[in-house]
């Protein structure tokens, strides 16, 4: 091995919608900006001139302050990733405002342009001799969030959903079944290709799972069939987020899939009408004991949305060398605390045990001092 090692963290779902976006971010900075390349998603767009759009469908996110775009650099991000099902939110001036913004605090960004050829378009960042390429895609809807030709938005892989009966009473409880539009996934693995010679730690992130009301440590059919297909393509990294809550860890030739990170901050005001819509979907706060059942946890009922972790992977000699993660708890002030191997850290180390076991996934952990190791040997 020659010369220093390399670190790259990254995390989930970035909402900053309330002012002093730095107040949120103050507990994890110190460990983010330890890291030599910091990624998260992007999930509100930042603006102060977008046009809410979707209004007749749902309620459109409401665009973040500017500013706070300086509490991310502030933090150590130098990536932030875009597509996702908000980014066209606030229609054409969220995603100019977001990607100038970004790029003026000297954060790369990709997976969002004004047209699909931008969108689709990676980013590279050089660390010490060694470059990092990213590419981002969205696996949700609604459609008119994806760019076209013609039009702004994000890059995203086209998911069908199949409902299948299987049951004697027709509109009974159905089997689904989801998987990828051909022509999309190989625009994808095409993207990758394309990237492979002109980096050496590629690192794809994917908007993807289920999230709603009803949280569970389940993941869909497509969300391993878009992982397992980038990587084939060359993909090192895989980084999932969406559900807002966390999701199992899997390995698959050697390489690491993070199916869901989370949401690492969620820093967001609502109005009446959508505090009320939200209830049900966002927990009140709650102790990190939460109750369990006999076969694990009440996913329903405990506080897993307030769980969420930082990824990192040790980069030596332009290679992935260990890859592992820092359990985090999202405080009563909104604030991830990254935590220690103590007892609020076994605590997210036996939450992530029990979600990759539940999901079937292929990967055990252990501790190395205050970080979870993810093994290898059950590649």
């Amino acid at each position: 091995m020659t010369g220093k090692s390399l670190t790259m963290m990254a995390v989930g779902d970035l909402i900053l919608e309330e002012q002093q976006g730095e107040h949120f971010l103050s507990l994890a900075a110190p460990v983010l900006k330890s890291g030599d390349v910091v990624v998260g998603q992007g999930e509100f767009v930042f603006t102060s001139r977008g046009v809410s759009t979707f209004a007749e469908m749902f309620s459109p996110a409401p665009a973040c302050p500017p500013g706070n775009m300086g509490a991310l650099a502030s933090a150590g991000f130098n990536v932030i990733t875009l597509a996702g099902n908000h980014v066209w939110d606030m229609g054409t001036p969220g995603i100019q405002d977001t990607i100038s913004g970004l790029r003026n605090y000297g954060i790369a960004v990709c997976g969002a342009g004004m047209n699909i050829g931008e969108a689709r378009r990676p980013a590279i960042i050089q660390c010490d001799g060694t470059r990092f390429g990213f590419l981002s895609y969205n696996c949700v809807g609604p459609i008119g969030t994806w760019a076209t030709q013609t039009k702004p938005g994000c890059a995203y892989v086209h998911i069908i959903a199949h409902y299948e009966m299987t049951g004697a009473n027709p509109g009974g409880p159905p089997d689904v079944y989801t998987f990828a539009e051909p022509r999309s996934l190989k625009a994808m693995a095409d993207d990758i290709q394309k990237l492979r010679p002109f980096c050496d730690i590629l690192v794809v992130s994917f908007h993807k799972g289920i999230t709603g009301p009803l949280i569970s440590p389940d993941i869909a059919m497509y969300d391993q069939q878009v992982s397992y297909a980038a990587i084939d393509a060359g993909a090192d990294l895989i980084l999932g987020h969406h559900a807002h809550m966390l999701k199992g860890i899997e390995q698959y030739k050697g390489k690491v899939i993070f199916h869901g990170l989370g949401h690492f901050i969620r820093a967001i005001s609502l109005p009446t009408e959508r505090q009320r819509k939200a209830q049900s979907f966002f927990n009140p706060y709650s102790s990190i004991s939460a109750p369990k059942l006999s076969g694990g946890y009440n996913f329903q009922t405990d506080a897993a949305r307030y769980r969420t972790i930082i990824a990192k992977c040790v980069i030596d000699d332009k290679n992935i060398s260990s890859v592992r993660y820092l359990p985090c708890l999202i405080n009563e002030q909104r604030q991830p605390e990254v935590l220690q191997n103590d007892e609020r850290g076994q605590q997210i180390f036996d939450f992530m045990d029990t979600l990759t076991r539940e999901a079937g996934l292929n990967t055990r952990f252990d501790w190395e001092g205050d970080e979870v190791l993810i093994l290898t040997d059950q590649i």
